[in-house]
């Protein structure tokens, strides 16, 4: 399953924004995720916010990153004309998907 654009941008924002390698970046954002109980595949925009807010500046910071705060509102910004790509993926999508319907 491919990773949800607002993971995409986010990781590519980390990347630009930071000396961080593109692996860095995805697995940084990857744990913060992770901590926020969320998914790659399955993040939204509005979800990618909440952890931008209240996750993210405390990974960045356990990385030698600073202004992490602010870095942090900068991308949460971006994320506002994104288009989410994870609204079809509900159980019974998935399910239906599966069963070849």
């Amino acid at each position: 399953m491919a990773d949800a654009r607002a993971f995409e941008f986010v990781c590519d924002e980390l990347e630009r924004l930071t000396k961080m390698t593109r692996l860095e970046a995805r697995g940084t954002v990857r744990l913060a995720l992770k901590e926020a109980g969320l998914s790659p595949a399955t993040v939204r925009a509005a979800e990618m916010q909440v952890v931008l807010q209240k996750v993210m500046p405390r990974e960045l910071g356990a990385r030698g990153i600073s202004g992490g705060d602010s870095m942090c509102n900068t991308i949460a910004a971006g994320l506002n004309g994104l288009t989410d790509d994870a609204a079809g993926q509900t159980p019974e999508s998935v399910f239906s998907r599966l069963a070849g319907n």
